[in-house]
């Protein structure tokens, strides 16, 4: 049996925030037609698997992007990237993923390792126009990605069972954009949703398998960790009050 040969990670295209809210949804219709949903995607527990997170400060105008790479089947760290920047958008729901895109592709273009597949912290095809940031990512790198989320946004879905396993469709109308996953029984769902080259059943069962002891994959739980702390490192240290006068 031959080893098979590590990939490189891919070369990421730079990014320019959109000038307007009229730009940016064009900007989003013209990539949306280059999302591809009819690919299985890579296999749970093998490869690489990538958690992708951004966190804010919105009073100092900073936006903060981790990257973190997993062994799909250990699930330790292969690899972190960092990257800090200014917010480049205003927030505008439905667009909020022109404000982490830059940030985020700078993060993933620090790595070294091949992400495979990508895991962001939000949605891809549960968006109101049907690309949220997995999807956005997924079509600029060329990436396979998925979003998972802690809440449904503006859709419906019913209840699934009480078990691990168990799902529910999210709905807008009849149409099914994601998935109500239950990762852990008894605890509220995550919301599981194709970004690009991934099909939903696949994109159930990597989020299982990345969430072996709590609600939220690994992949979100490494990251967010740690774009926090590159947040507050760029915010620099806090001083200290001085002894008030006549103390």
């Amino acid at each position: 049996m031959t080893t098979p040969t590590p990939q490189a990670p891919p070369t990421l295209p730079s990014f320019e925030a959109p000038a307007t809210e009229a730009e940016a949804r064009a900007v989003q219709d013209a990539l949306r037609a280059r999302v591809v949903l009819d690919e299985t995607g890579p296999l749970p527990g093998a490869g690489h698997v990538t958690g992708v997170d951004v966190a804010y400060d919105d009073e100092r105008d900073l936006v903060a992007a981790a990257a973190v790479v997993l062994d799909a089947a250990t699930l330790e760290v292969v690899e972190e990237a960092t990257a800090v920047g200014r917010v480049s958008f205003p927030y505008v729901p439905g667009l909020l993923a022109f404000r982490e895109v830059p940030t985020a592709l700078a993060a993933l273009g620090g790595l070294t390792a091949d992400p495979g597949l990508v895991v962001c912290d939000g949605y891809g095809r549960a968006h109101p126009r049907r690309f949220g940031l997995a999807s956005h990512l997924g079509v600029l790198t060329g990436l396979p990605v998925i979003g998972v989320a802690k809440n449904p946004f503006t859709f419906t879905y019913e209840q699934p069972g009480p078990r691990r396993g168990d799902a529910a469709p999210l709905l807008d109308g009849a149409d099914e954009v994601g998935r109500a996953l239950r990762t852990r029984g008894g605890v509220k769902p995550v919301f599981v949703s194709v970004g690009h080259r991934v099909g939903l059943d696949n994109a159930c069962a990597h989020v299982l398998a990345l969430a072996p002891d709590y609600r939220i994959p690994e992949t979100t739980r490494r990251a967010d960790s740690l774009c926090r702390r590159a947040l507050a490192e760029a915010r620099g240290p806090v001083s200290e009050p001085g002894p008030e006068a006549g103390v």
